[in-house]
């Protein structure tokens, strides 16, 4: 996969931050209020897709099994239930509103 130069990093960035604040709006959910852990989190999906080939949640471990592994690219199929049960997901990225 090739390297982005740092104005395509940034727009790609934004533009995953910005589909993540849509989809928690459609769902019913919020991102963490704290910017610093969105961005981080958000950097950490960008990471995982240039090393590992999708938006997978930092916090999980990716297995190689494709299959699998789509359980966790972001959002996974726990968030749900992790909101539910401690009011946010296991990254912290999207809360209960």
């Amino acid at each position: 996969m090739a390297e982005l130069n740092k104005k395509d990093q940034e727009k790609e960035f934004l533009e995953l931050k910005e589909q993540m604040k849509e989809y928690a709006d459609k769902v019913g959910i919020k991102l963490n209020p704290n910017e610093k852990v969105v961005d981080g989190v958000i950097r950490g999906l960008l990471r995982n897709k240039q090393f590992k080939g999708d938006i997978y949640c930092p916090c999980r471990i990716v297995t190689g099994n494709k299959e699998k592994d789509k359980e966790i690219a972001c959002p996974c199929v726990f968030h749900r239930g992790e909101i539910e049960l401690q009011q946010h997901c296991k990254c912290s990225l999207f809360f209960e509103k």
